[in-house]
């Protein structure tokens, strides 16, 4: 069993920042990112990535980390795997987003 989980809205936004990548960069600098992008989720367990709680200010329960130009979101679930969450690029608007992803309204 993976020691992560990508929930929905996360394989959406890694989906959107795949095509947006190949689009701009082509396909080796997609794949270059979305398998980095993986590998640091691979590394949360380990805590060989430092991951912070997320602020109080946001009203969601998880943690974040920066991945090169994006800010990855994550909890515990009741399994005991990791969810990512979701994946915000850094220049978007993340509370009302993050509220969104997590199935906060």
């Amino acid at each position: 069993m993976s020691h992560y989980l990508v929930l929905d809205a996360a394989g959406h936004r890694i989906d959107e920042i795949y095509r947006y990548t190949l689009a701009e960069w082509g396909e080796a600098q997609a794949e270059r990112y979305i398998r980095g992008l993986f590998d640091a989720f691979e590394r949360i367990e380990s805590h060989s990535i430092l991951s912070r709680p997320i602020p109080a200010d946001y009203e969601v329960d998880g943690y974040w980390f920066r991945y090169e130009k994006h800010f990855v979101y994550w909890k515990r679930l009741g399994t005991g795997q990791i969810g990512i969450v979701t994946v915000l690029h850094e220049r978007m608007f993340r509370a009302e987003r993050l509220k969104q992803d997590f199935g906060i309204e």
